[in-house]
């Protein structure tokens, strides 16, 4: 039986926001993050994928986490994307979220080096003895090239401080075979928008979001009307911002999500390469959708 509280509800995995020179704009990070704790999401989650974490340098990333610490001032959790393909490193990151009280850190399964599920739960492993730090392990085969499998996922569950996984391989097999089978007090957290009504309905527990960027308030009260059993009125929700969840993945993310933003005057419109702007006809799409919503 794990010793942390557990993680639910609407968490927000944040985008990380340039100026012009394409330095991390701290004033409209702060400005973010205020926009999350006045939304009441239940956590904010900075340097993930959606944080483009795999094109900051040691030095952004460590500052980006440590700022949202505290410009969040313990208002809501701050779970801070600590992965690697490098255990060392995923070791360091997840040792800097203790050092900064940060409430856990996002470890995403190793990329690109494709390791077999024993490597799989050794990398955990390896990374959860190194720090008393809450874990939530993190599962795109989409990006990573590898998916945990159902039983490595239940075996890794069993480490005392992971207390979570982030699931977003697509495939409701096997997150309701996490469901069914995983300790009581593990958290298992959508990874994809249009997911997250159906987990939470299988008796899941919310979701680490990208649309609660554009939308925070809405996407957390339909988060807490399904964990409050309010299906009607989470359903209403959910199709009203549907095609906002599909738009948010015309091109990889996070590009659709920063230039909706943009287009909402929230952040300048700055990637880092390899990311690039989006193509004409998308933009175009995402602005309609944009607009039906009465978001610019």
């Amino acid at each position: 039986m794990s010793s942390f509280p557990k993680f639910q509800g609407a968490m927000t995995a944040l985008v990380t926001p340039f100026d012009r020179l394409g330095k991390v704009h701290e004033g409209h990070l702060k400005k973010l993050i205020e926009l999350q704790v006045e939304a009441g999401v239940d956590a904010i989650i900075p340097c993930g994928t959606t944080g483009e974490a795999s094109t900051l340098d040691y030095a952004e990333h460590f500052r980006v986490c440590e700022l949202t610490v505290e410009y969040v001032d313990n208002r809501t959790k701050v779970i801070i994307g600590g992965g690697s393909n490098n255990t060392q490193r995923a070791i360091e990151l997840t040792r800097f979220a203790n050092k900064i009280e940060a409430d856990g850190v996002l470890s995403v399964a190793p990329y690109y080096n494709k390791p077999s599920q024993e490597g799989h739960y050794h990398h955990f492993k390896e990374i959860a003895e190194s720090s008393d730090v809450p874990i939530i392990i993190y599962n795109i085969p989409a990006r990573t090239g590898v998916n945990i499998q159902l039983e490595t996922l239940l075996r890794i569950s069993e480490i005392p401080n992971i207390v979570g996984i982030k699931e977003a391989s697509g495939d409701l097999d096997q997150i309701m075979g996490i469901l069914r089978d995983r300790p009581p007090d593990f958290s298992v957290l959508a990874g994809d928008d249009s997911f997250a009504l159906a987990l939470i309905a299988l008796g899941g527990d919310g979701c680490i979001s990208v649309i609660a960027n554009e939308v925070p308030g809405e996407f957390t009260r339909m988060i807490h009307d399904a964990m409050e059993g309010k299906w009607k009125e989470a359903r209403e929700i959910h199709y009203r911002l549907y095609e906002l969840m599909r738009a948010n993945f015309l091109e990889t993310n996070p590009v659709p999500v920063k230039a909706a933003m943009s287009m909402m005057h929230l952040i300048e419109e700055v990637y880092r390469l390899p990311m690039v702007p989006m193509q004409s006809s998308n933009r175009q799409k995402l602005q309609g959708v944009l607009q039906n919503l009465g978001l610019i």
